[in-house]
């Protein structure tokens, strides 16, 4: 963890650049744009055999060659039959590669299309995309950015199967060691307009903004390192009953959990990965610590202080906060819709997701593209999952 004995600095309400309105991408950088992500998930299958992309390597994940068709699934309803109103190019596709009408749970078991048919139906959809946007352009750019954003998110997702397969190409997981000062950020009290503003891309649960007042409080520069967790973890971390809550205790004790093998193996001062919300909720109480809010996170994150900059892996984008970008960050936050929320352009993106079950990540993980790890983007998963590129940084009150 940091050291607790580190200067600590106080951040002024002084806040980075409020975000602005990007205008919508021309049309021949919308058509780069969904070229780069396509050759980004050519390439990180390209490796794999029929084998590796049909079989089930864990019953939280799907098929990759699900993941393939999905994507193809996905492009086709959104730019081509509900931006350019076309006929889907295969209809008869759409329950097989709809997320909710097919659960993780029976993918494996069910037939889909083979690698070589996921693969052409890709190109296929594609070329029709390519032709839809051609003709009609892209609107106000919402669903291009939707459909665009949802390749990229799949990729990390499919990462996230392929590290617990080993089948991660050469050279990944790329995590970079803790760069910057360590110690505290301490934050006045004070009112903070959480969340995305009204123009510009952003996800429906990022909206709308909105005044939070928020108690003044300190939040570590870094997250914690490999180091620190097998620290804790060779102290008795994981015998400590006092530092877990119920829920985490049961799950520990019903599935026998230390820490992630990745933990001793990787580079000690890398941020630790592969930890759940029961995890980093115990070390924090073995810390004197907790978890931060996410309105304490991204307040901290479009904070700015003099001389700070980037370490080439997020800092810049996330404010005082040092080494974001290299594990997504668990939150105390249960995941929840903001006052007025309103779900758009479906529901199922996140509002079937609301309520105590899941809690809130933010930051993004060394797998995220740029283009999705914005300072208000939330993801969120249950608290006993080990599979994300997770890690935490701690806070505390003052």
């Amino acid at each position: 963890m940091p050291n607790t004995m580190s200067s600590t600095t106080t951040l002024k309400d002084a806040e980075l650049p409020a975000d602005h309105a990007l205008a919508p991408p021309s049309l021949e950088q919308a058509i780069a744009a969904l070229e780069e992500a396509r050759e980004g998930t050519l390439a990180l299958v390209a490796g794999l055999s029929d084998e590796d992309l049909q079989r089930v390597h864990s019953p939280i994940m799907s098929p990759l060659v699900w993941d393939l068709g999905h994507i193809a699934a996905y492009e086709d309803l959104w730019l081509a039959q509900r931006h350019a109103g076309l006929e889907l190019l295969r209809g008869d596709l759409a329950e097989l590669y709809d997320a909710f009408e097919t659960p993780r749970a029976v993918r494996g078991e069910i037939e889909t299309l083979s690698p070589a048919e996921a693969l052409d139906h890709l190109a296929a959809v594609r070329a029709r995309s390519t032709e839809a946007i051609e003709r009609n352009g892209i609107g106000d750019g919402v669903i291009f950015e939707m459909v665009l954003r949802h390749e990229l998110q799949h990729c990390e997702t499919m990462r996230q199967t392929m590290a617990l397969a080993d089948l991660l190409p050469a050279g990944e997981p790329r995590i970079a060691p803790l760069a910057g000062p360590e110690g505290w950020i301490e934050l006045p009290a004070g009112p903070f307009a959480m969340g995305a503003g009204p123009e510009g891309f952003a996800y429906d649960n990022e909206r709308p903004r909105h005044t939070v007042d928020v108690g003044a409080f300190q939040i570590a520069r870094q997250p914690v390192s490999n180091a620190s967790w097998m620290e804790f973890s060779e102290s008795g971390g994981y015998e400590r009953r006092e530092w877990w809550s119920q829920e985490g205790w049961a799950w520990k004790q019903q599935y026998d959990i230390t820490h992630h093998p990745q933990v001793a193996t990787g580079d000690p001062q890398a941020p630790v990965c592969h930890v759940s919300w029961f995890e980093a909720d115990a070390f924090a109480s073995a810390h004197a610590a907790r978890l931060p809010t996410e309105v304490e996170w991204e307040k901290a994150a479009k904070r700015t202080q003099h001389g700070a900059g980037s370490d080439g892996q997020g800092a810049e984008r996330h404010g005082a906060l040092q080494s974001t970008g290299r594990v997504w960050e668990w939150t105390s936050s249960t995941f929840h819709g903001y006052p007025g929320f309103e779900a758009y352009p479906y529901r199922e993106y996140s509002e079937v997701f609301f309520g105590p079950d899941y809690r809130v990540l933010r930051g993004g993980s060394w797998a995220t593209h740029p283009r999705v790890a914005t300072p208000t983007f939330r993801n969120w998963d249950l608290p006993q999952r080990r599979q994300i590129f997770a890690g935490l940084r701690l806070a505390r009150e003052l």
